[in-house]
């Protein structure tokens, strides 16, 4: 049986006040993405932010812009071209749906993004919290967000202990989260929810102390914050093992697109082996092997084991689509993270 301390009904004439205020004076007010309520920028950092730190999306965001100013500009890219621009910034989804977001609202809407957060959660790969972000920061519609920071602070807030596994639960949580919506300030209020939870509220170590809501506090009162969020489905992580054939031709690498769908899928990569007898049997030539790479990736643990080939003489063709690629070009080819990181050992990337 949940837990509710204090009710939500005593806790809504104080909840969204203290954040509000909190915000204006202790949130985050220099983000680059902060200085625009332009929905294509907001848009473009909601988008950056699922499931990556600020610091990191901090070197992407504005480069992005610089290289695709508006969304008419991202709208007639090729996919390579913005596929290369996200190269490293991994959940490579992300992209490819920013991408078929920007054409429909281009071929659909006319340029402009809808004002709403029920039409914006039509738009491809935009949920009902970042829809709701983008219309509460770009509108200021009233409407809750309920992203990974959110929901911690608001289960701590409430004592909210059921299993956010299970859909009823989590639609709950919206309902209460909706609840407690102020009447004005959406913009401050939903930027503090955030900061609140990226900055004070977090999984380990909260800083209670400095919590403009600790008073009504649920998990402050009883002394376990780190109990909540619940949420029993725990991830099974499991292992892969590959083996990278790196084919190098007069300063050139042969690259390969990747499948369609999977990891890494609208990205280039190389010549991808279940094991070294399978690479060899492809590629019979001396081979050079490289230290292995560990990537982790949200479902599994990768050990790629790259074997490198320097050819000489006439153009080879080596088995399977792709095509040659000279270093110096790499910066505009869409690659993975680790294989960007392996290539630039050997040449600017």
């Amino acid at each position: 049986m949940s837990r509710r301390l204090p009710c939500t009904a005593a806790l809504r004439p104080h909840f969204a006040p203290a954040v509000i205020a909190w915000q204006r004076t202790h949130g985050r007010h220099d983000l680059p993405w902060q200085r625009s309520r332009e929905p294509y920028h907001v848009w473009l950092s909601e988008i950056m932010l699922q499931q990556t730190q600020v610091s990191t999306v901090l070197a992407y965001y504005e480069r992005f812009l610089q290289r695709f100013p508006d969304v008419r500009a991202l709208a007639r890219a090729g996919s390579d071209e913005v596929m290369a621009a996200w190269s490293g910034l991994g959940y490579y989804s992300r992209a490819r749906n920013l991408h078929r977001c920007a054409q429909v609202v281009v071929d659909e809407h006319g340029g402009q993004f809808p004002r709403t957060a029920q039409a914006l959660a039509e738009l491809p790969g935009i949920g009902r919290s970042t829809a709701a972000a983008i219309a509460a920061f770009c509108f200021g519609e009233r409407a809750a967000i309920l992203d990974g920071n959110v929901k911690r602070v608001l289960t701590r807030v409430l004592g909210f202990d059921e299993d956010l596994a299970q859909a009823r639960h989590e639609r709950a949580l919206w309902e209460e989260a909706t609840s407690l919506l102020p009447e004005q300030d959406m913009t401050a209020y939903t930027q503090g929810l955030m900061d609140l939870g990226a900055t004070v509220c977090t999984a380990r170590s909260p800083r209670c102390s400095h919590c403009p809501v600790q008073a009504w506090c649920a998990a402050r009162a009883e002394g376990r914050p780190e109990a909540y969020p619940v949420h029993t489905r725990k991830l099974r992580r499991s292992r892969r093992e590959h083996w990278w054939l790196w084919l190098e031709h007069e300063g050139r690498v042969w690259l390969q697109p990747r499948p369609a769908h999977g990891v890494w899928a609208g990205l280039h990569s190389l010549p991808e082996y279940d094991s070294e007898a399978a690479l060899q049997a492809d590629w019979p030539g001396p081979l050079i092997p490289w230290p292995s790479i560990s990537h982790a990736l949200t479902h599994f643990d990768w050990l790629l084991h790259p074997r490198q080939c320097v050819l000489h003489g006439p153009e080879p063709r080596p088995p399977g689509p792709g095509q040659w690629v000279a270093y110096e070009a790499l910066a505009d080819w869409g690659l993975p993270a680790p294989l960007r990181k392996l290539l630039a050992s050997r040449g600017p990337v």
